[in-house]
């Protein structure tokens, strides 16, 4: 109890309203979905007491644990996963008779498998190539395994993600700029060579006609103009013309709803949601540990965000990423609750307050 004093109740309040929109929305749409969406919330609050009251800076050794058992599983999946619509992405565990995806949860074990390696090598100041090369392996090796399933849009968020936090944390400019270069002269060949046929035809359909999840969503989006419609008015969603409505194209609800007025609001919500854990990174100063994950998980919400928000106006190609906090979906909530409790951990205990200039 005596750490609660030292809990950012402020990040709190700025996750609820979230939470609030998307239990206004899903109810809407579906109330057997609602239901689902009040058990996720009960189960990612408990997990997020859970994950608060263990004592984490202790349990650092563990990590490197996890990260290879979460790859471990991302080969099972490979060997022995379950096949859905063309993509192995799924394991079955016979004795619950469910099934877990470990791409999903390879996001926030990378985030903390990076913590732990730059906590115990931080850059002094900057990462040199060898340096780079190793961070680098652990990124990449993740990224093919999802990639091979395939999941490009979860394989390209861990990438990006997990290469965002070396650029932010501080790596010797040439070597970015050497990346950059060799990013544009492969591009055409992973697009030619390497891409399945259905990933090449949704981004053809992107760059000349939209498909008809797409062309659903910017009805959806073009008819709340700016205010917004009523709930029967909003007939894209009512009548089940926009496909997928509670989960990749929610925003496209959102906006058919609240118009662009409530759209506003919203990614004003994520900016300053993004914002703050960027600001909160900055202060910690040398606690590298706290500093790659209060990166990581302002860039995770940013980049879903983003994606999701640009597929639903035809501004990306279409990919299977869930607005964050938002859409309804158990494992991508229960994901984000586990990594904002690891952040509530890590700066409530009073023997780490220092890093915030605190004695």
């Amino acid at each position: 109890m005596k750490n609660l004093k030292n809990f950012d109740f402020f990040l709190i309040l700025l996750i609820l309203p979230f939470i609030g929109i998307s239990l206004f929305l899903v109810s809407e749409i579906s109330p057997m979905l609602f239901k689902k969406e009040l058990a996720y919330i009960g189960i990612g609050g408990v997990i997020f007491i859970i994950i608060y009251m263990l004592p984490l800076r202790k349990l650092l050794w563990i990590i490197p644990i996890i990260y290879w058992a979460n790859i471990l599983l991302l080969i099972m999946v490979d060997l022995f996963g379950i096949k859905i619509l063309g993509a192995r992405r799924w394991l079955k565990i016979p004795l619950l008779n469910i099934t877990i995806q470990p791409s999903e949860f390879m996001k926030t074990t990378l985030l903390l498998m990076l913590g732990y390696l730059i906590y115990r090598n931080p850059p002094r100041p900057l990462y040199n190539l060898k340096e780079f090369l190793k961070l680098s392996f652990y990124i990449l090796l993740p990224f093919l395994l999802i990639a091979k399933e395939p999941d490009l849009g979860t394989a390209l968020i861990t990438l990006i993600v997990g290469f965002g936090v070396l650029f932010v944390i501080g790596v010797e400019k040439k070597i970015w700029i050497t990346l950059f270069i060799g990013a544009i002269i492969f591009t055409p060949i992973a697009y030619k060579y390497l891409l399945k046929d259905y990933q090449r035809k949704r981004i053809e359909q992107f760059l000349t006609k939209p498909s008809y999840h797409v062309r659903q969503s910017l009805i959806a989006i073009g008819s709340g103009g700016l205010t917004g419609k009523s709930e029967k008015e909003a007939t894209q969603t009512q009548l089940k013309f926009l496909p997928i409505a509670s989960s990749d194209f929610i925003f496209a609800y959102l906006a058919e709803r609240f118009g662009f007025i409530g759209v506003s609001l919203v990614i004003l919500l994520y900016f300053t949601l993004i914002a703050y854990l960027l600001k909160k990174a900055e202060r910690l100063k040398e606690d590298y540990f706290a500093k790659v994950m209060f990166i990581g998980v302002g860039l995770m919400i940013f980049i879903y965000a983003f994606v999701n928000m640009a597929m639903t106006m035809n501004l990306a190609p279409v990919v299977g990423v869930p607005l964050p906090l938002i859409s309804h979906g158990g494992t991508s909530f229960i994901n984000f609750m586990i990594l904002f409790a690891i952040l509530e951990n890590l700066i409530s205990k009073k023997e780490f307050l220092h890093s915030y200039g605190v004695k």
